[in-house]
């Protein structure tokens, strides 16, 4: 596979290359960004690896593989994302003082809410000496919208770091080459030229990088670029254009396959802004359903969507056959209004139910991008869209953003010229913070409302409604996505796009603009973070378990009981309200109607329990068998700690105290091996 170059190669010139230089050490470093107290965000585990990061990686092997520099040169490719690492800048900088040896820090796929991380990074890399190049959807925003440099962007190539924007396929060997022979350019424009991407290296997942995500087996794959839409607030349009461009399918399987046997990856994001809009997409689903019907791969993958995919012909049932799991579908509203004043003409609200409803008959779990934010928003009219969301729609998830001006959009390049206002703080530019005033909302509410309608959707009242719809193969990727948003929401206090799981920290690694904090002062802070984040994992964990209870599913024997319990009362109420009799008797029928139907329609031989094994069954602790809620265990444990508030500890009988706490234990055990196991074999379902 050849890149396009730019320039012929002589041999004297890698020989030349080759003399004055022995080694050449790549460092690929997608940069995190700070949180509101100057802390980079950084988790044990993170959730999304990078595209941008895996695509340059590729691209830099195939350059290795070729030998472009001559056959003596030595490579050293290293992909750092700094949200599950740390980037240990001492240990760069010392590779760059060895005789022979060309260093190169790459700051890639950098977006605006990014760039204060990236830009300190780089002055402290350029401030050592080594060569620093910049790029992302920040640069090359700024570079579609305006004819000369923002002050942020300046300061770097004032400080002798290369500015990139645009895609480097084909154009990488001769960036390096300039590298190489100390010719560096200030800045490198390929807007005007997007790559035609047909036969240029797909990405791929660094190994490095595998196992550092919460979900095993988990990479992403562009497989086209560009979107033809003309939404306001999009930057993809002016940054990959909106002629749409495409890779080969043959590769895309090839690759597909060639991860699995190599790294047993089989689960995918594909990161296309519309895959619905690749003219390949038939192809490309006829090629990963072979690939799991005749080769036996248990392919799975996330896709994003138009809402005018569900119109294309036989486009879900086929993305359902190739192992499409879910869809991430650009709703944005359900104010038909708010569509139109920003360009999203192509959304109808009215065929949103019918969209959602023919994803759901294929089995694909449906998740919806929804801005907050939009010029007809009130803090009213958002809450009551939220409400539709919930109980019209029927979408299993929602991703909430506030509307946020880019370097790239329509959007921003009106505000400049009108010169509104800005949030100078591009930090803040990550879809949480408001950037910008909102016409009807005062400042605090814009963000109270955006805080209401995450509260809202993954309450737990909602999160029981959703899963009890949800099909038994869709529960626990359901479920676990719960989970995750609502660890990012209560514990992080963030977007769950900006947070994985166990929040990392470093003293040191702090914005150049915040002060470093004394030793003391730092612990203190790290005991409150701690503090904090184990008290909201107590209640996401309560929470969940909540959840699970009321809709995990139930065995033959469990669901008779409770259809003879709703013949005994004719209405819903606790287990724990039923007398002895009237739950022996339940079992007993449940039971014998279970033994009367056969045992081709039993999995396990059903045994009419005795009365005495009835009365061990209702006080089993090891058991979670009809229960359904935590609400009585709840109630018990607010009484408990009335009683003692109030000083009343007579009214605490230690006895019921030892055993409810015996019996949460227990059952919270049983929930945590229930989840783990889930998250163990999630990626490996067909």
């Amino acid at each position: 596979m050849m890149l396009n170059s730019e320039h012929e190669v002589t041999p004297a010139q890698d020989h030349a290359i080759s003399h004055r230089v022995k080694r050449l050490n790549i460092f690929l470093i997608k940069p995190s960004k700070y949180d509101d107290d100057g802390y980079v965000i950084r988790h044990w585990k993170g959730v999304l690896p990078s595209n941008t990061l895996a695509c340059l990686y590729s691209l830099s092997h195939d350059l290795k593989e070729r030998q472009v520099f001559g056959p003596h040169l030595k490579w050293r490719i290293e992909a750092i994302d700094e949200t599950v690492q740390r980037v240990n800048i001492k240990k760069i900088v010392r590779s760059h003082r060895q005789k022979g040896v060309k260093t190169v820090v790459c700051l890639v796929g950098v977006q605006s809410n990014q760039f204060p991380r990236a830009s300190d990074l780089a002055l402290r890399f350029r401030e050592a000496g080594l060569e620093v190049m910049i790029g992302g959807f920040h640069i090359s925003g700024v570079i579609a919208t305006f004819s000369e440099l923002t002050p942020e962007v300046s300061r770097l190539r004032d400080a002798g770091v290369s500015i990139v924007a645009g895609e480097v396929e084909g154009r990488w060997e001769s960036i390096l080459r300039d590298v190489l022979e100390r010719r560096s350019k200030p800045v490198y424009n390929f807007l005007n030229q997007p790559p035609h991407l047909s036969r240029t290296p797909l990405p791929q997942t660094p190994p490095n990088l595998v196992n550092r995500y919460a979900v095993k087996h988990f990479s992403t794959l562009d497989c086209g670029r560009g979107c033809p839409f003309q939404c306001t607030f999009c930057t993809v349009i002016n940054v990959q254009g909106r002629q749409m461009r495409f890779r080969a399918v043959d590769e895309i399987v090839n690759r597909i396959r060639e991860n699995f046997r190599r790294y047993k990856i089989n689960h995918y994001f594909f990161t296309d802004d519309n895959f619905s809009r690749n003219q390949n997409w038939e192809l490309i689903f006829n090629g990963l359903t072979r690939l799991r019907e005749e080769e036996h791969i248990p392919l799975t993958f996330m896709m994003q969507v138009d809402t005018q995919s569900y119109r294309i012909p036989n486009f879900v049932s086929k993305a359902a056959c190739a192992g499409c799991s879910q869809v991430f579908i650009g709703m944005e509203s359900i104010n038909e209004e708010n569509l139109k004043a920003v360009g999203k003409r192509q959304n109808h609200t009215s065929c949103f139910k019918e969209l959602i409803d023919e994803y759901h008959q294929a089995g694909i779990v449906t998740h919806l991008a929804y801005i907050v934010g939009f010029p007809g928003d009130t803090e009213a009219s958002v809450q009551q869209d939220v409400l539709r969301l919930q109980t019209e729609l029927g979408a299993e998830q929602a991703s909430f953003f506030m509307m946020t001006p880019l370097p790239g959009s329509v959007d921003y390049r009106h505000l400049v010229d009108r010169g509104t206002i800005l949030d100078a703080d591009l930090n803040n530019y990550d879809s949480t913070h408001e950037t910008v005033r909102h016409a009807h909302m005062k400042p605090g509410e814009w963000f109270q409302a955006y805080q209401n309608a995450w509260k809202s959707f993954y309450s737990v009242q909602n999160m029981k409604a959703i899963l009890k719809k949800v099909r038994p193969k869709s529960y626990w990727g359901v479920f676990l996505n719960f989970v995750w948003y609502k660890n990012a929401i209560q514990a992080e206090g963030g977007h769950p796009m900006l947070h994985g799981f166990l929040r990392m920290k470093g003293r040191r690694d702090r914005r150049a603009t915040f002060s470093l904090e004394p030793r003391w002062a730092y612990f203190k802070r790290r005991v409150q973070d701690v503090w904090h984040m184990l008290k909201e994992w107590v209640r996401l964990a309560l929470e969940m378990e909540e959840v699970w209870l009321a809709t995990r599913s139930r065995t033959p024997l469990e669901t008779r009981v409770l259809d003879e319990l709703g013949k005994v009362r004719r209405r819903v109420i606790e287990w724990r309200s039923f007398g002895l009799a009237e739950l022996q008797e339940a079992y007993r029928r449940a039971a014998f109607a279970l033994k009367m139907s056969g045992p081709s329609k039993v999995a396990l031989p059903i045994r009419v329990p005795s009365r005495f094994g009835l009365w061990l069954r209702k006080w089993d602790v090891f058991s979670d068998s009809l229960t359904m809620t935590r609400l009585p265990m709840t109630r018990f444990w607010r009484k408990a700690l009335r009683h003692f508030k109030s000083g009343r500890f007579f009214e605490i009988r230690i006895p019921e105290v030892v055993f409810m706490t015996f019996r949460e234990s227990i059952l919270l055990i049983r929930f945590f091996l229930c989840v783990l196991r889930q998250t163990r074999i999630f990626a490996f379902k067909k």
